[in-house]
């Protein structure tokens, strides 16, 4: 059983967020400090699993193959760096589609606890958007971590309004990491 599980988001956590979406490795951006957090998360002992929503594959904007050849080269990058991502969940629905792999439904996290035999009560979910703190809660994580790497009222209002809060808020990857490390 795997065990010092942190899910992350990749798309505003990890990476620059864009309201055109990212689609393609040029277009992909690390934030400031996230390859230092990824690096420090997995200095630290933990297992990092990526979980994203990507409507971009069933809108047709891009093709599957696109996105795992980003995914390659993030994972690549990311080892240069220090870090490791252990493995990638992604749903690549619409959200009109109501599947149960979109965030903030948990699908994708149990998809992962299904497949790596991991206890979900152990574990971290760090985001960026209250669909990641609400999918967090939903599946069952330990403790949920917004960071604010974009203007995050937003987040943070949706979740105030449905009387939901993160268990930590820091401004970004690398001092959600210093807390969840610590």
């Amino acid at each position: 059983m795997l065990k010092k599980i942190v899910f992350l988001d990749r798309d505003g956590v990890i990476n620059r967020d864009s309201a055109n979406y990212v689609k393609c490795w040029d277009e992909f951006v690390f934030l400031p400090r996230s390859l230092e957090a990824l690096k420090l998360l997995t200095d630290s002992g933990f297992t990092l699993i990526v979980i994203t929503n990507q409507s971009i594959i069933n809108r047709g904007w891009i093709r599957p193959e696109i996105l795992e050849d980003t995914h390659r080269r993030m994972k690549q990058a990311i080892a240069s760096a220090g870090g490791r991502i252990f493995d990638i969940f992604y749903c690549p629905h619409r959200p009109d589609e109501n599947c149960d792999c979109r965030k903030p439904k948990p699908g994708l996290i149990r998809q992962a606890c299904l497949k790596h035999d991991i206890d979900v009560s152990d574990t971290v979910m760090v985001g960026d958007s209250a669909k990641d703190i609400l999918c967090g809660i939903a599946a069952g994580c330990r403790s949920t971590v917004l960071v604010e790497t974009a203007d995050n009222r937003l987040a943070r209002d949706t979740l105030t309004r449905q009387q939901v809060y993160p268990d930590a808020v820091f401004p970004d990857l690398l001092d959600a990491a210093r807390w969840i490390a610590a």
